[in-house]
């Protein structure tokens, strides 16, 4: 994720405009990278899924990614206990990151 700016909170990375939640930094090493592996494993079901255009597979396949994103504090309850909004998905601009984002945007 070092490729795409980090919000000064540690709270979202920015693609393409959009805020994104990063993982709770809360978790331990061991921890984060167990469900990493867990996440890339259900998105590869989901491919498999897809192509063999199984909605049983992919529907399960989804579930297991959604799964992991929660345990990872990517979805779900916030991991943070000061009361701020989530904005997940927001774009950037329109939220209290926005004097953020104009400065990471320039070139």
């Amino acid at each position: 994720m070092t490729a795409h700016p980090v919000t000064p909170d540690g709270r979202y990375f920015l693609v393409r405009g959009r805020l994104w939640r990063t993982s709770n930094p809360a978790l331990t090493e061991e921890a984060r990278r167990m469900l990493v592996s867990r996440l890339m494993t259900a998105r590869r079901a989901v491919r498999d899924a897809l192509r063999a255009k199984d909605r049983d597979a992919e529907t399960k396949a989804r579930a297991d990614v959604d799964a992991a994103k929660v345990a990872l504090g990517e979805r779900g309850p916030v991991w943070w206990s000061d009361g701020a909004p989530d904005l997940n998905r927001h774009m950037a601009r329109t939220t209290a990151y926005a004097d953020w984002f104009v400065k990471v945007s320039q070139p």
